[in-house]
């Protein structure tokens, strides 16, 4: 004897239907939805269109990741990219690490990109949680403020004075501080701590907890997501950044590896490697290289991260 249950046709709607156990998929989707699943045709069309999407997405990878593996002859022959390179070598990226130029670049990246990240991290969440506080001395007119840099900046000069006049030009800090608190991310933090139900805070200070103990063990254990979502957008936002080093880094030794990605590979500028004796590969190669190395960094962190980016992404949202 079998058995059959009722499942509301559609949401928000009262209408039932009448399924059955052991019902396949597409039975159960047409009981519900009340229309055929798209037929093979259209479900032929939209893979098409999604492999072609996926197609143009990673070919330029492959093309750059290709390039920097071949030689001379290959680029040659290939008209200045490879896709399928016979041949592959890893010369290019020897000698770009072996030059001394990228190698320093890239252990200022990462130097900048871990300490500014970490800095930004914790000021943002400092100042979200005393946002998030009505009775927190001077709330509004700080939260204005707030709000009014994510509308208006100062602009190039007025930075540019500010940066010379704190004494921070060819520092590694004029690198940091400039971009070290971010309004919207801080508004997003305020969001997420908003939510939190005040009854766990009153509980948490009944039992003689301070600020400092809620913050720390109770709102930053809760809104992991959040900040793993503001920890990637911080990092990336450093990693990729290469315009403050224009503006105050005067040391070539200083330069991050964004500024040696612009001037090598953007701007077309000949990559002084010297290795008396050794092969060089070509120019091509070696900047392709460059921004292959450029690209590794990130692409290795937000795998870590992915599982927190959905959820984290929307917090603070307008709920419907």
């Amino acid at each position: 004897m079998s058995t059959s249950t009722m499942t509301p046709r559609r949401p928000g709607r009262g209408k039932l239907v009448k399924t059955i156990p052991g019902m396949s998929h597409s039975q159960r989707l047409r009981a519900i939805n009340g229309a055929n699943p798209p037929g093979i045709p259209m479900r032929s069309v939209k893979g098409l269109v999604l492999l072609i999407a996926c197609l143009l997405v990673i070919l330029p990878f492959v093309a750059v990741i290709s390039t920097s593996l071949a030689d001379q002859a290959q680029i040659n022959a290939a008209g200045g990219y490879v896709l399928f390179p016979e041949r592959p070598t890893l010369a290019a990226y020897e000698a770009i690490f072996r030059g001394g130029v990228v190698t320093r670049a890239t252990v200022v990246s990462i130097g900048v990109t871990l300490v500014g990240s970490a800095l930004s991290v914790t000021v943002v969440t400092m100042l979200a949680f005393a946002l998030a506080r009505p009775g927190t001395f001077g709330h509004k007119p700080i939260l204005l403020m707030v709000l009014f840099t994510m509308l208006f900046s100062a602009g190039m000069i007025p930075n540019y004075l500010l940066v010379k006049q704190l004494g921070l030009l060819d520092s590694y800090w004029a690198l940091i501080l400039p971009t070290l608190v971010s309004g919207f991310q801080v508004i997003l933090m305020r969001g997420f701590f908003l939510e939190v139900p005040r009854e766990i805070i009153d509980a948490a200070r009944i039992d003689g907890a301070g600020e400092i103990r809620i913050l720390t063990r109770i709102m930053v254990p809760l809104s992991k997501a959040a900040l793993a979502v503001i920890a990637l957008f911080t990092a990336v936002g450093y990693w990729n950044a290469f315009f403050n080093a224009v503006l105050y880094m005067s040391s070539a030794e200083k330069w991050p590896l964004q500024l040696v990605l612009r001037t090598y590979v953007v701007d077309n500028s000949s990559i002084g490697i010297d290795l008396p004796g050794e092969y060089i590969p070509p120019q091509q190669s070696l900047q392709m290289a460059i921004l292959v190395v450029s690209l590794v960094p990130i692409c290795l962190v937000y795998p870590f991260l992915q599982k927190h980016f959905a959820k984290g992404v929307v917090l603070g949202a307008v709920k419907g």
